[in-house]
């Protein structure tokens, strides 16, 4: 501004044409740094300090910090400085893979952590889990009917594309025949939010939700099967290949959880076991 000034161009011109005011722009010109940003810098500072000393912390513990060092903050605050600064505890949850953060929902969130039901075939739940193989990863999609518990449908491949979810959601349809009005529930997974995948809800019309970004709670009930999986199966050894693999899966699938693994929830029964009631 004080460069176009000096070339002849009055400052009340370049304001009107940048849509700058001008009280604003001389009270800037008298302090460049307000009093409120000088007090953010120190906070800042001390911030880094604590955090420098103790990456372990979280933001609440280095306000604590901070304040025995004199800059006084509340909780909230710490956490936007750290959050503005990528200030995070070395014990902090995972950040997304490459940077990136899941997209858009495309379903409303339906379930809202009941996970309860009525009848068989009434809400279905998903998600996909993945393996180490010395051949690679083995990906593993699964659908769960909450009412029964029983796996209705899978689909395992040694790539995560759309294709794994719609494969689980198409063998789920063709075991159970007409299930017309099943909300099929879901994280906020790229291969859910899949085109074909939606498209293939549609054509079964199905009824799609999604539960909230990082919120592990929302699909808890399928959470836990996969966790039963990984401690029953997937830590029990070295796997060599991936159709070592996927053998161990489906017959842990089909001839044990299924048919063997009695559930409190339902009453001593085996998933396979489970009547409509």
């Amino acid at each position: 501004m004080s460069e176009l000034a000096a070339d002849g161009i009055r400052v009340a011109v370049s304001l009107r044409v940048l849509k700058l005011s001008r009280q604003p722009y001389y009270r800037w010109r008298q302090q460049h740094v307000t009093p409120s940003e000088l007090i953010e810098a120190h906070r800042a500072n001390a911030l880094f300090d604590a955090h420098r000393d103790d990456p372990e912390f979280g933001y609440r513990f280095l306000a604590g910090e901070t304040e025995t060092a004199g800059q006084r903050m509340c909780e909230r605050t710490a956490w936007r400085i750290c959050r503005d600064n990528h200030w995070w505890s070395v014990f902090g949850k995972k950040r997304g893979k490459n940077g990136k953060r899941p997209g858009p929902p495309v379903h409303d969130d339906l379930v809202k952590r009941n996970f309860t039901a009525d009848h068989v075939d009434e809400r279905w739940l998903t998600d996909i889990t993945e393996h180490w193989t010395d051949q690679g990863k083995l990906y593993l999609c699964a659908i769960k009917d909450v009412f029964s518990g029983r796996i209705v449908g899978y689909s395992i491949s040694d790539r995560m594309k759309a294709r794994l979810a719609v494969n689980a959601l198409v063998s789920a349809v063709a075991k159970r025949g007409d299930v017309a009005g099943c909300v099929v529930h879901s994280d906020r997974g790229s291969q859910f939010r899949a085109q074909s995948f939606v498209h293939a809800l549609n054509h079964h019309r199905l009824v799609g939700s999604m539960g909230k970004v990082g919120a592990a709670g929302d699909n808890a009930a399928m959470e836990s099967f996969f966790a039963l999986l990984q401690k029953n199966v997937l830590n029990r050894r070295r796997w060599r290949t991936r159709d070592e693999l996927r053998i161990a899966i489906v017959t842990w699938i089909e001839r044990t959880y299924h048919r063997r693994r009695r559930q409190s929830r339902l009453g001593r029964l085996t998933p396979s076991s489970t009547r409509p009631s």
